[in-house]
């Protein structure tokens, strides 16, 4: 069912929740923000960004804490650094300190209490006011080459409502994710999401496809949010927030089964080193060979 444009506004707005301790990456951590943590040479964050930007989403709300301003110094101008690399005419190194700059218009909003991710999002409430807007997470890295926010915003346009970002993992692994119960629609990458089961029983899940970090919301989210009550570990969720838009029958659901790199633990962060290290065209020529070397003599 297609949806007047009265409520299929363009997204526009990209909201990043970056508030959180990081405590899995402590002393990594203690003084530098987790989403700072480089992938290669270019903090995660910046990947993040950039996704949104390649998805016509030019105004980006980062939703930070304390001991955060180091992201807030990344999308800044360095005027002295670029002084210097300048007057080396040091100019692909000068091009990256811009880039990251010039990328988006970024603004921040601090959450004051790490209240979970529910809270974050409400905190960009002012900002985005009555206008849809993506939510995505630091921890989920998405492949340039797949284009899964544009997708999921044609899905928004399309159908109205909030779009959710759904991967199907094995069996055994849907207990540490949200879980959505599905019925399909016409098209094959899309499905209508009837309910959300935050870490089931292993057992119980209403699916294998779970909840990966990639959110577009109808503003009505945060009339939700504002009416959820804390749950887990006294935060406030978002996946609640979903579930009461499901059971509304206003959440879709897009099918991706393309590249996402995991940075939220450590093995998983390595995994993502050793994979975007391999892809570099700069660096695979001598890091793969090696790293064939280095697994033969440790076998």
């Amino acid at each position: 069912m297609a949806h007047t444009t009265a409520d299929a506004k363009d997204v526009t707005k990209a909201v990043i929740p970056a508030a959180g301790l990081g405590t899995r990456f402590l002393p990594a951590t203690k003084a530098t923000p987790k989403e700072m943590l480089p992938v290669v040479d270019k903090p995660a964050i910046q990947y993040v960004v950039e996704e949104a930007v390649a998805a016509g989403l030019d105004d980006v709300l980062m939703v930070t804490g304390r001991s955060k301003r180091s992201i807030e110094d990344h999308f800044d101008r360095n005027y002295e650094l670029e002084e210097a690399l300048a007057a080396k005419d040091d100019t692909e190194r000068l091009a990256q300190v811009r880039e990251s700059s010039e990328l988006a218009t970024v603004h921040y909003v601090r959450q004051g209490d790490p209240k979970g991710l529910g809270h974050a999002v409400l905190c960009a409430a002012q900002h985005v006011g009555h206008e849809p807007f993506a939510v995505l997470l630091g921890d989920d890295l998405i492949d340039s080459r797949d284009k899964l926010l544009t997708r999921m915003i044609e899905v928004r346009k399309q159908y109205g409502g909030s779009v959710v970002a759904l991967m199907e993992v094995d069996p055994e692994q849907v207990s540490q994710y949200g879980s959505a119960a599905v019925s399909p629609t016409g098209e094959d990458d899309v499905v209508t999401v009837t309910d959300l089961v935050e870490k089931p029983v292993p057992g119980s899940a209403p699916s294998n496809w779970i909840l990966i970090g990639r959110y577009v919301c109808d503003a009505a989210v945060f009339g939700v949010l504002r009416e959820t009550p804390p749950g887990r570990g006294g935060e406030i969720q978002l996946t609640d927030a979903l579930k009461v838009l499901a059971a509304k029958g206003e959440l879709r659901g897009v099918l991706f089964s393309g590249r996402r790199f995991d940075t939220g633990n450590k093995l998983d962060y390595l995994r993502t080193m050793v994979m975007f290290a391999g892809e570099r065209p700069d660096l695979a020529d001598e890091f793969i060979p090696w790293l064939r070397k280095y697994l033969e003599e440790h076998q």
